[in-house]
């Protein structure tokens, strides 16, 4: 029976988790594959229980878990720590980096019933069905960090292998294959050198795709583009940094970063997390929207076991729930049956039956 490690980590992850896992296990009840769930701590839990963000025995099992199914990490409660023993850069970045999870996917398509929860207009967004390929484990925030002291000053250093470009760029243009056949390259390779040569190898890759269409943009302009036109997007495919930013934009084309699964993947593992925060201002009250973890569970299903009928079973039930109008408060407007966390997942498992 496969593994999964389950990390609430901090805030409304505590909350999020549980409803995925209930959801997981509803539909694979009867089902050939079941998973057998083990929980560990990440992040300020992790901190105050064990005494640093990434404890050596979540990281043993993270290493020897199948997959590994995540809340949120960070709080104010930690924010004055020292950078390095916060739970956002010593826990979930340093949990990336130990399992070489590079490649970031968060799928971003426009449900017809959410049409009228997204900030723009109807018209922008009814046909968005795009994905953001982010670099995971290299450049400005894993580059060498410090200060100086004549004069005062800071620095981090954004520095990227061939093989980090090579091994992202790749696996987008394998996806756009798949797809649309569409690949848009963001870098600033106007001022960057470190985006220079992001453009040079992605070049290089792209002769061995002729089927797919390539593209560069900078990354101001692909700000500007996805919220100006974002259905001309297919595949996204960047760097660390760039991609940070971009998803959360990206996010809410949907209506609410709330929405947005995410998995990191290394080829044989994968990480499975929502792409917002911990949102402590939230926390414990059953406001928080469990559909990004749920749909975040899918995806663990498709890409780590192989389970493309139950990933799907999962979509349309998220789907279904959202056609009856059922939201979370990210999500209500007037007229809308809002429900909390809990009642949200709770209803996805009863539109699996």
């Amino acid at each position: 029976m496969p593994n999964v490690l389950v990390l609430p980590g901090d805030g409304i992850g505590k909350e999020i988790t549980p409803e995925a896992v209930k959801v997981l296990q509803a539909v694979l009840k009867g089902r050939a594959t079941s998973l057998n769930f083990e929980y560990g701590l990440i992040g300020g839990a992790a901190i105050d229980e064990a005494g640093k963000a990434l404890p050596d025995e979540t990281l043993a099992a993270a290493k020897a878990a199948d997959a590994i199914l995540m809340g949120s990490v960070g709080g104010p409660k930690w924010d004055t720590l020292p950078a390095p023993e916060r739970p956002e850069l010593g826990g979930l970045l340093a949990i990336r980096k130990a399992l070489s999870l590079y490649a970031n996917i968060r799928p971003v398509k426009m449900l017809p019933m959410l049409v009228e929860s997204s900030t723009l207009r109807s018209e922008v967004v009814e046909n968005v069905d795009l994905v953001v390929l982010r670099e995971l484990t290299g450049g400005l925030y894993f580059g060498e960090k410090g200060r100086g002291t004549n004069p005062k000053s800071a620095f981090d250093t954004l520095i990227y292998s061939e093989e980090e470009i090579a091994r992202i760029v790749e696996m987008g243009f394998q996806m756009a294959s798949k797809r649309r056949g569409k690949l848009c390259s963001v870098d600033k390779a106007n001022v960057l050198e470190s985006s220079r040569f992001w453009r040079e190898i992605t070049v290089e890759i792209a002769k061995k795709y002729p089927e797919v269409e390539l593209t560069h943009m900078y990354v101001d302009n692909a700000a500007m583009q996805l919220v100006r036109w974002p259905s001309q997007f297919d595949v996204i495919v960047t760097e660390n940094m760039f991609g940070d930013i971009l998803t959360d934009l990206a996010s809410m084309l949907m209506g609410s970063i709330g929405m947005i699964s995410s998995a990191s993947l290394n080829g044989s593992k994968g990480l499975y997390e929502p792409a917002h925060g911990s949102a402590p201002d939230i926390a414990g009250k059953n406001l928080a929207n469990p559909l990004a973890t749920i749909l975040s569970g899918a995806l663990m299903l498709r890409y780590s076991f192989g389970l493309e009928d139950e990933a799907q079973m999962i979509e349309r039930a998220v789907e279904s729930v959202l056609q009856e109008g059922y939201r979370t408060p990210d999500l209500a407007k007037p007229g809308d049956k809002v429900l909390g966390t809990l009642e949200m997942g709770n209803a996805v498992v009863e539109a699996l039956k």
